[in-house]
């Protein structure tokens, strides 16, 4: 451990050294340069072609040092905290405030846990007359409404509360063929993944659970998991194959394979993080991995996982991903 602390310190040193030095050059070239280009002699012995030259790598350099800015931001396998869960967890969401809501494999509730792992409170998924039901994915909108998917009924339904002392009711917003995750764009749009059809259905609620402007985007392959994503759009992962990128007007962006060649195993949790970085768990890859909206993949976590199904991000720069070969959902830190 000693070792590996006084190699950090080392690679910290150079690495400022070598940010010194060039800051330091590039301030006596600016001060030797900026009269003599002044002058109405022209540029001395200086050639178009080297000119060039030294742009294109000027602008390779600015690239680079963007990237490591981006880079220095982040942190890799740095585990906080397991909060163990009743089996496999089959929906994660985290609200605003860090409270973490859970649905899962074989237990029919709505979990709703603070970041310690105390249980705030209950939500049992329960409709009159057909009895309990397991949810399939959950999410919550601005105003707070709880919503989950349901594959049994074919449905989405959102928690009404009825009074103080009641514990409230499910009520039905939609019928889809195969509702799977479920998702709110920056618009307030509720976003589902319906998988089997291949679709991506968007709408808004309004009072009385009214529901206003149902679109649907077709031509998905197993979409599995959806949430917000950069400029007002949304993400959409589809199982066994890759993540869809929309806009806000739910045109086709194309893929985060296509734009960086990146071979997904089994792309599964999906979410965006407040800057905009898209954030993917894979199944079958046992990894989590951020895109920037530039610059290259950063893999947030590449070890510990087992079967990892869920992503959400909280704030401080914290990451929750449900691994189901653990029964736990797992807090990391990912940002400095």
């Amino acid at each position: 451990m000693a070792h590996a602390l006084e190699t950090s310190r080392q690679q910290k040193e150079k690495f400022l050294r070598a940010m010194h030095a060039l800051q330091a050059t590039s301030l006596h070239t600016l001060q030797v340069a900026s009269p003599l280009l002044e002058q109405p002699g022209g540029l001395g012995l200086l050639t178009g072609s080297y000119l060039q030259q030294l742009a294109h790598q000027s602008q390779g350099l600015c690239v680079e040092l963007g990237h490591v800015a981006h880079l220095l931001r982040f942190q890799q396998d740095q585990l906080l905290r397991r909060i163990p869960t009743p089996g496999g967890v089959r929906g994660l969401h985290c609200s605003l405030d860090d409270a973490l809501y859970l649905t899962f494999d074989e237990t029919p509730c709505v979990q709703i846990l603070d970041l310690s792992g105390h249980l705030l409170h209950t939500l049992p998924c329960s409709l009159p007359g057909t009895g309990a039901f397991v949810s399939e994915d959950v999410t919550v909108t601005g105003s707070g409404l709880v919503l989950v998917s349901s594959l049994v009924h074919r449905a989405v339904y959102a928690f009404r509360h009825l009074s103080e002392a009641s514990q409230g009711e499910w009520v039905k917003i939609l019928t889809f063929e195969s509702p799977r995750g479920l998702g709110v764009d920056a618009l307030g749009r509720v976003l589902v993944a319906d998988y089997v059809s291949g679709l991506v259905h968007s709408f808004s609620l309004g009072s009385s659970f009214k529901v206003m402007g149902l679109t649907s985007v077709p031509g998905l392959c197993g979409p599995r998991h959806v949430s917000c994503g950069p400029d007002w759009g949304f993400v959409v992962s589809e199982e066994c194959g890759d993540v869809r990128l929309f806009g806000h007007a739910h045109q086709a962006l194309g893929s985060l394979s296509s734009r960086l060649e990146y071979p997904f195993g089994n792309p599964a949790g999906i979410c965006t993080d407040p800057e905009g970085n898209i954030i993917v768990v894979d199944e079958q890859l046992k990894e989590v991995t951020l895109f920037p909206q530039a610059g290259p993949p950063v893999r947030l976590v590449s070890k510990g996982l087992q079967r990892p199904t869920g992503v959400a991000c909280a704030s401080h720069g914290r990451l929750l991903v449900a691994d189901n070969g653990d029964n736990c959902v797992k807090i990391f830190k990912y940002q400095m």
